[in-house]
């Protein structure tokens, strides 16, 4: 191993050590973070990693599978298989003590993230020192860190890849060789296989934003690269980070792309039907107002409690009150990246300067969202971007670039000729000035008291569901009073480590390393405020409560509705079918039945809910609205909840003698609602039926048949079959075109049925029907991703010979 590259490996050590002290409070602790979505799903989804054996977490299974226990049967055909392709999540999972190992793992990518802009900088050129500073800076700036506040381990985890994306894509425009360009273009799937597809759509974003720009600058500024061939060339390399990208993530896009088409966000959905998206609403929701911009330089200004899952430390000041709907994280990035910035602008206007500003300016524009035009041209003709509602979420590209500034800036602050300028003496007299600015601010918010309240009127006046009173003014004008000081402090220490600097006071050698204590200090106040713990809740330990134990025995065909706000999650932990979960994004039809939803129709009733879990005491006001069907049949112990049995229940599978054809949802959403229709007496269609149907009103005599289900299984289902006449077999589950059906052996269509359900076509006499999990889209991507891998490893491995090659010659 060369000397460089232990240097970078010990650099790298170091910068571990640095976030294990930094996050120790969540890393070595029984305790779990507190946020919802992680005890309420991440954490579920990661339990039974400790479970595994060592060798079961590096095998791979890829088949499309449908979740029979989840939300009355879900899937998202496939596209979250990829997972599977990230051994080492596994391996954090399984060697870390729950529930720690949740916060290793976003620790873990943390590291990764500063790891990247480390090698991001090195690779345009700073020295360790400084990029160390900027890999800490992308890592531990609140702006990423304060995710953990809200529990958003796989959006840490998405984010940690972008500057590694980059890296290879500028090591790839420096040397023009084809192995960076496929080594991005891995690492953007790698990202997208992490599950978070806003940032991964974000990051691509970005990084065609960077392609563009740099090969524009390439074809300027290099005569050779403006022949034909030079042009071919690049354009070449950049098609090859796209197709590559694409066909490297094809075992997860095309089951996603399949699967949204069908989604509240997709092509039917929003308020451009027939194009799809969010509507405009929700899509702008969460863009960052721009007087929060306030937050880069004082953290609390608008509030530091921003803890939506349950009440926060008092000593932590009042909550968020700015005009987004609510926020659980902070836009700080600490001082001194912003300090540090504006040097390469004063010294060093190169490429890597103005990209970097590109970087830091379009993420914060694009975070404005609808409070901007950009953001609007961009909703209303970029695909993409209207499906999508977290504008702000973009500030992660902000962060990137800044650090990288901030780098740059940290290699020109070491440098002696650059200190003895008049330039930089304008520099450190502008950054101290900062300080005596702040304090100018502190004294108009306590002099002219009733002007402040004016001009943050009505913001400042409206109560949260935290905070309410007459006090809360006066709250809020105190803490930004209070914050306000403390950034001066902050500026103050940085102005004087700076000076003293500039004035020879210590060494050169010593300038980073205060710099980088202040800096853990600044934004380590801030982190904290994000990082709260709790005990780990009964139900995600994973002991079985009263109910539980109660429900477990039922047959699997069934399924539990919770209507007394126990999480539904509990249940599927144990093996029991539930009807609805909460998901951001639902099938379209799927919500539209929810919203339709009605307990004393036939609905409940086709979906197999056997059981309800009731509140016990709202049972006594919910009795007579529910009615004679649903039966109390078990108690917890302290009566706080009751389940109740449905007797009008219908079995997994029936057979219906007549279909109605109707096309209008609304109809059939409003025949499903009735109190009156029942199920086995006529089906209601959307299509032509392939046989003779006699409709509803015909009323036709005789035996319709029977059916029985003879395996259950979430891929598989199996049904022997008599039936009477030409009939509908109806299943009690969702219909979904990744679904085949068999009929005595021969492929047969599944038709959508009830709005929602699946069904069968059959003919009198007995017959075997066969379903089976087996969507296509899966498959193609599939077998594009395995292609693509071998590609790469081909690839690799000739850049591995290649460079023995080399160094066998030169020895």
């Amino acid at each position: 191993m060369t000397t460089e590259r232990k240097k970078d490996l010990l650099l790298m050590g170091a910068l571990l050590a640095i976030l294990v002290l930094f996050f120790a409070k969540i890393l070595f602790t029984g305790k779990i973070i507190r946020a919802p979505d992680i005890t309420n799903e991440f954490y579920w989804t990661i339990k039974h990693y400790k479970e595994m054996g060592f060798l079961d977490l590096f095998r791979v299974h890829l088949r499309a599978g449908w979740d029979w226990l989840t939300n009355g049967g879900t899937t998202e055909g496939g596209g979250t298989l990829s997972l599977q392709f990230l051994f080492y999540r596994s391996l954090i999972f399984w060697l870390f003590p729950a529930p720690a190992n949740v916060a290793w793992f976003i620790v873990f990518h943390l590291f990764v993230g500063g790891a990247g802009t480390y090698f991001l900088c090195r690779a345009i050129g700073t020295g360790r020192a400084a990029a160390l500073l900027g890999g800490l800076i992308f890592a531990i700036a609140p702006e990423n860190a304060s995710l953990i506040n809200a529990g958003h381990a796989q959006k840490i985890a998405t984010i940690s890849f972008a500057p590694w994306a980059f890296y290879f894509l500028e090591r790839g425009y420096q040397s023009r060789r084809t192995i960076f360009f496929l080594a991005s273009a891995v690492v953007l799937a790698i990202q997208f296989f992490n599950m978070h597809w806003q940032i991964a759509f974000y990051t691509c974003l970005a990084i065609g934003a960077y392609g563009l720009c740099r090969t524009a600058g390439i074809i300027a500024g290099d005569p050779d690269s403006r022949t034909g061939k030079g042009i071919a060339r690049l354009v070449g390399l950049n098609a090859v980070i796209l197709c590559f990208f694409l066909s490297t993530v094809a075992i997860s896009l095309i089951p996603l792309a399949d699967w949204s088409r069908e989604t509240t966000r997709g092509l039917q959905s929003g308020s451009n039907q027939g194009q799809g998206g969010l509507q405009v609403e929700e899509a702008m929701s969460w863009s960052m107002p721009p007087e929060e911009a306030v937050t880069f330089v004082i953290p609390g200004f608008f509030g530091l409690s921003r803890q939506e899952g349950g009440y926060d430390d008092p000593s932590h000041g009042t909550y968020y009150w700015g005009r987004m709907v609510f926020t659980q994280t902070t836009d700080y990035m600490g001082l001194l990246p912003w300090l540090l910035a504006p040097l390469p602008f004063i010294f060093r206007r190169d490429r890597y300067a103005w990209l970097a500003f590109g970087a830091v300016v379009g993420g914060l524009f694009f975070s404005f969202g609808k409070y901007t035009p950009f953001y609007w041209l961009l909703y209303e003709h970029f695909p993409g971007i209207d499906h999508f509602r977290v504008p702000k979420m973009m500030l992660f590209v902000t962060t990137l670039g800044l650090a990288v500034l901030a780098a740059r800036g940290a290699d020109l602050l070491l440098d002696d000729e650059v200190r003895a300028t008049s330039a930089f003496s304008r520099y450190l007299a502008g950054a101290i000035a900062l300080v005596p600015a702040l304090l100018a601010l502190l004294g108009i918010t306590m002099a002219a008291r009733p002007y402040v309240m004016d001009l943050l009127s009505p913001m400042i006046t409206q109560p949260t569901r935290f905070e309410q009173g007459p006090a809360l003014v006066a709250q809020r004008l105190q803490t930004i009073q209070r914050e306000i000081g403390i950034a001066a402090a902050f500026a103050a220490v940085y102005g004087a480590v700076l000076w003293s600097w500039a004035r020879g006071w210590f060494s050169r050698r010593a300038l980073p390393y205060l710099l980088v204590g202040v800096f853990l200090v600044d934004v380590g106040r801030v982190n904290a405020k994000f990082m709260l713990l709790q005990d780990v809740p009964q139900k995600v330990k994973g002991e079985k409560s009263p109910v539980v134990e109660f429900l477990a025995p039922m047959p699997k065909t069934g399924r539990v509705l919770p209507i007394d706000g126990s999480d539904p999650m509990e249940y599927v932990s144990h093996g029991i079918p539930v009807m609805f979960t909460s998901n951001p994004v639902q099938i379209a039809r799927w919500q539209d039945f929810l919203e339709s939803f009605s307990f004393d129709s036939a609905m409940p009733d086709m979906m197999n809910v056997r059981y309800l879990v009731h509140d016990a005491q709202q049972y006594e006001d919910d009795r007579q609205a529910l009615g004679p069907r649903y039966v109390p049949v078990f108690a917890s112990p302290d009566g706080s909840r009751l389940v109740l049995e449905n007797r009008g229940v219908l079995p997994k599978a029936w057979l219906a003698p007549s279909a109605l054809l109707l096309s209008d949802p609304r109809q059939i959403l409003g025949i499903m609602q009735q109190p009156s229709y029942n199920p086995r007496s006529f089906a209601v269609v959307e299509e032509q039926p392939p046989i003779p149907m006699p409709p509803p009103m015909a009323q036709p005599k005789g035996d319709a048949g029977e059916v029985t289900v003879t395996r259950y299984e979430a891929n598989d289902i199996a049904c022997d079959v008599r039936a009477g006449r030409n009939a509908l077999l109806v299943l009690g589950e969702k219909f979904h075109a990744g679904w085949r059906a068999r009929v005595d052996g021969t492929p047969t269509e599944i038709h959508r049925v009830n709005y929602i359900l699946r069904g069968v076509y059959l003919s009198p006499g007995r017959h075997r029907v066969e379903f089976t999990f087996d969507p296509l889209p899966f498959k193609v991507g599939k077998y594009l991703t395995l292609t693509s891998f071998a590609i790469f490893l081909l690839m690799v491995g000739r850049e591995w010979l290649l460079s023995r090659t080399r160094r066998g010659g030169g020895e």
